[in-house]
């Protein structure tokens, strides 16, 4: 098989950077940044039309792949996205959140097996996000869904189950079903929480007890790919997303300045180096 790992930044992500990545405002100097730091891509938006000479330009300048997200609450959206998406011409992949978090049974998997069709129509992937405040946000439920649609594409963020869940600690139970979603995973999204946080710091050494816990869910995740069919001269699309607060956990200071408590960008580049050791452990 000729899959690889695709190691993308998040555009999100780079909003407010402090420290080592300098504070790169304009669109170039932030994909300059991404592009020499070795990442192979970035996950971000369909550009305004105004901008999208720009951002083709610098993206074929830097070798770089392209994916977008998108919000979709029914069908028509989703299809006018992807008509969107297919205008612009870069867009490897969609990683969408689907807003409906309140819908539950046949209407669910119907709006989810409409969206997977229109994908494949397309001839553009979209992977359905495991997110809060959409139609994945209750676990036990997404593994339901799963059972009546086995092939759905999905990205795994497994932050937002653990911060919802209150995970502090994984029992077998919740292993058990954390484990039975990552088959289906076509993308990670790579974040850390600690049961109470969103978004924690690793630790300059990642050190973080929680790590070991993300670190081999996204490694299992990468096996589950190498195994399947689906990884066929595909590539496997891995997005570092540390957002910025209140996402990022800040502290004030005088005159009621926020600062971050913790090095956005080096957690970046730390997990970026993580996932690539973890990608060349998950070919034995």
């Amino acid at each position: 098989m000729n899959s690889k790992l695709q190691v993308e930044m998040s555009w999100w992500g780079m909003n407010g950077l402090q420290g080592t990545a300098g504070h790169a405002e304009e669109t170039s100097e932030k994909i300059r940044l991404i592009a020499e730091n070795g990442f192979d891509g970035i996950n971000a938006f369909v550009p305004a039309p105004e901008e999208r000479g720009l951002w083709k330009e610098l993206l074929e300048q830097y070798g770089l792949s392209f994916s977008v997200n998108a919000y979709p609450a029914s069908l028509t959206e989703m299809s006018d996205f992807l008509e969107e998406a297919a205008a612009f011409g870069k867009v490897s992949y969609i990683n969408a959140q689907v807003m409906r978090p309140f819908l539950t049974g046949e209407s669910a998997i119907e709006l989810l097996s409409g969206i997977d069709a229109l994908s494949r129509e397309a001839g553009i992937p979209v992977y359905i996000e495991t997110h809060r405040g959409t139609i994945t946000q209750d676990l036990i439920r997404m593994q339901q869904f799963l059972q009546s649609l086995p092939e759905l594409r999905l990205t795994i963020d497994y932050s937002h189950y653990v911060v919802a869940g209150e995970l502090h600690t994984i029992s077998p139970e919740a292993e058990q079903l954390l484990q039975a979603l990552l088959p289906n995973a076509s993308s990670i999204h790579t974040r850390i929480s600690n049961g109470e946080q969103i978004q924690i710091d690793a630790g300059p050494e990642g050190n973080h007890p929680m790590l070991p816990h993300f670190a081999g869910w996204w490694e299992s995740a990468m096996r589950h790919w190498r195994m399947a069919s689906k990884a066929e001269n595909r590539n496997f699309p891995v997005v570092i997303e540390l957002g910025p607060a209140p996402y990022a956990i800040t502290v004030d200071e005088a005159a009621s300045r926020q600062v971050e408590i913790s090095n956005r960008w080096s957690q970046s580049l730390y997990l970026k180096g993580l996932v690539q050791q973890l990608w060349e452990k998950s070919s034995f």
